[in-house]
Parts: structure tokens; sequence; C-alpha cells
């Protein structure tokens, strides 16, 4: 069994932190302690400056199957109020993702069904094994996967993202690549070193770069053309005066 005082497993490697749910037994079922502790190891790894991206996994043979047993029970026995301060700590998770300052990059392996699904889509990134499989089954039972419905949106065109969460079926990695929901696939048998390769590419490029273009592209969603226009133009007087600018800059003079 695991040891339920570790439910999150993080750990910096050089410019890559990675943060593993570690609940193999529970398929990484989500409940509060593996929530906080997720949230805890965002916050960890946005205040270390040496770190460049963040890669969330899940130990054993999936990545995450959504909510455990205990926690469905609990939601089924809640009172309204005690329901909204549950939905809102996942609520948090999500958005919590995207305030990171460096990239977030789902690494998915075997299953990412319901609220793992859900982790994976509030990504930055997703990459995933060849055998990997994604779906949103909450309307099975009578659930309504509502907060990942305006990370989907986002993420996939209106129809393919109400055939996902109204069918409520699972899709393997390929379809989920053309859904829009995954970046890259990588073959099963090399997924951790592709996985590794793969994240260790953003020690090639400006973490400030990245972490204006991060903020950028999410603080313009929903702004009219001419709003995204005037915002870019902050965003762009900002990196121009940062000091891997000045010092990208005076290389690539030196270098002509």
């Amino acid at each position: 069994m695991t040891d339920e005082s570790k439910v999150i497993l993080y750990q910096v490697d050089g410019t890559v932190a990675r943060i593993t749910l570690n609940r193999p037994d529970k398929r990484n079922a989500l409940n509060d302690a593996l929530i906080a502790g997720l949230k805890g190891a965002l916050v960890q790894a946005n205040d270390n400056t040496a770190v460049r991206v963040v890669v969330i996994t899940g130990a054993g043979s999936d990545f995450c199957s959504g909510a455990d047993l205990e926690s469905l029970r609990k939601i089924s026995e809640a009172s309204v109020a005690e329901n909204i301060s549950d939905a809102r700590s996942l609520m948090e998770l999500f958005m919590l993702v995207r305030s990171v300052t460096v990239p977030v990059m789902a690494a998915v392996r075997g299953r990412a069904l319901a609220g793992g699904c859900g982790l994976a889509s509030a990504c930055d990134i997703v990459v995933a094994s060849s055998t990997a499989r994604f779906g949103y089954p909450e309307v099975k039972i009578g659930f309504v996967p509502a907060m990942v419905m305006a990370i989907l949106r986002r993420n996939i065109s209106e129809k393919r993202a109400f055939e996902l969460l109204a069918r409520g079926a699972e899709i393997g990695a390929a379809e989920a690549k053309d859904f829009g929901l995954v970046n890259q696939i990588f073959n099963e048998e090399t997924f951790e070193s592709d996985v590794t390769a793969y994240a260790r590419a953003f020690e090639k490029v400006s973490r400030s770069a990245v972490a204006l273009t991060k903020t950028l592209l999410y603080q313009t969603d929903g702004m009219t053309f001419n709003e995204a226009m005037e915002t870019g133009v902050g965003a762009n007087v900002i990196a121009r005066m940062t000091e891997d600018s000045q010092l990208g800059i005076a290389r690539f003079l030196k270098k002509e």
C-alpha cells in the first residue's frame, strides 16, 4: 500500500521539476490530500527560479483515474456549502496551473479519466504514451465535468468538446491528438527518456520570454482583437526591457 503521507512526490532535476501523483494502488485517484499536495508542489516549483518546466505524471500504470470512491461518497452526502467548497478547491488547482510562471506539462501514461483528464487538459502541454487513454465519463453517473468544460472548450472545437463530455467515452492517444487534446505522442518503450528530452528543450529558450508568452496567451483569451493587440504592445515592451532580451540581442549582434 502507498504511504498516504506521500501522495505527492516532488523532485527537481536540473531545470525540470517533477511532480508525481503517488497513489498507484488507487490509480492515482484524486482526494483532498492529493489535491492539496499537488497545489503545494506547484507553488514550490513556481518559487524556484532554476526551474524551467514542471512535469506532472502518475506513479504506476495510470496517470489519474479521477475522484476516488471515498471522495465520491463524500460528495453524495455533502451539503450545498460543502460541495461548493470542494468544487472550488479543484477549481483553484486548475487555475493554479495557469498561474505558474513556467510551462506545466502533463506526461500521461495509461488512463487519464474524469478529473484526471481535467488535470491533464488544464496543463499547458500534454504529452502521452502511445497506449494512453483519455475520457470524461462523469455523465455516466449523472455528474457534469463543469469546470473542465471551460478549459476543454479553449483547447478543442465546440463539437469535439461536446462529443467528449456528453458521450462519456474513452479515446486513445492518437484520437486525442487529432482532437487537439494532446501535443505529442511518444512510444511506450522510450516514454520516460522522450519526456525528459522534450522538457529539457525549455533550457534553450528564455525563461522570462516563455513566462510572458504564457501570461499573455491566457490573458488575451476572451479579449477583442484590438484589446489583445494593445495588451501585446505592453508585453512586447516588457520583453524588450528584460535581461534575457538585452543579452540575447547583444549575442545576436555580435554573431552578425
